[in-house]
């Protein structure tokens, strides 16, 4: 990757020695892998229905097959996304709906019977990956916000409201760089007069 990157940097640009260790962990690639696993299945049940229908003896359920196909290329990207968490949990969502549907083909009069059982099973092992990684970047990305600090006990006072009432007018000295200068204050007092004799 580095070496694309000095290929296309600009004049002036460093240039990258080495690449050091990527901050994705184990959970970020098995998203990452079934994020375009889920998009590549989703563009091949979009353009070409037919052979899964043909297969699974489902015939006259492309249309399906093909909102099936769009259901399967959003949850890859959102898979890919910084919001992969909700991606592989829609994922296992969309794969329940896949087994409930590939479970309705699997009749005794279906001739492609065999054909529907492999194909659960498939479901089923993907079904089982999908679980273990939105669980894996579910518990990598959880914010843990342990106990929330409760500050209604506190006034914002540190002596108390009754000590800071008061205690600016005691022994309050206006910081010097907040002072106006002499000349400023004269010109201020000229201005004055004027507005109050106008």
């Amino acid at each position: 990757m580095g070496y694309l990157s000095n290929i296309a940097r600009s004049e002036g640009d460093p240039k990258i020695l080495r690449s050091g260790p990527s901050s994705r962990g184990n959970a970020d690639e098995l998203a990452r892998a079934l994020g375009w696993f889920s998009i590549g299945l989703g563009l091949a049940e979009l353009f070409a229905p037919r052979q899964f229908t043909r297969a699974l003896g489902m015939e006259g359920s492309e249309t399906l097959v093909r909102s099936y196909g769009l259901r399967e290329i959003g949850h890859g990207i959102l898979s890919l996304s910084p919001d992969k968490t909700t991606g592989l949990w829609s994922r296992v969502g969309g794969d329940a709906l896949d087994i409930l549907t590939l479970a309705t083909a699997y009749r005794p009069d279906n001739p492609k019977r065999d054909n529907v059982g492999l194909a659960l099973a498939a479901v089923a092992g993907i079904t089982l990956l999908d679980v273990v990684g939105a669980q894996a970047v579910t518990s990598r990305h959880r914010r843990t916000g342990g106990d929330r600090q409760r500050y209604r006990d506190r006034s914002g006072f540190p002596q108390g409201a009754r000590n800071a009432r008061g205690a600016a007018r005691k022994d309050f000295r206006t910081p010097p760089d907040m002072q106006a200068a002499p000349a400023l204050a004269a010109v201020s007092r000229v201005g004055d007069d004027a507005t109050s004799t106008a």
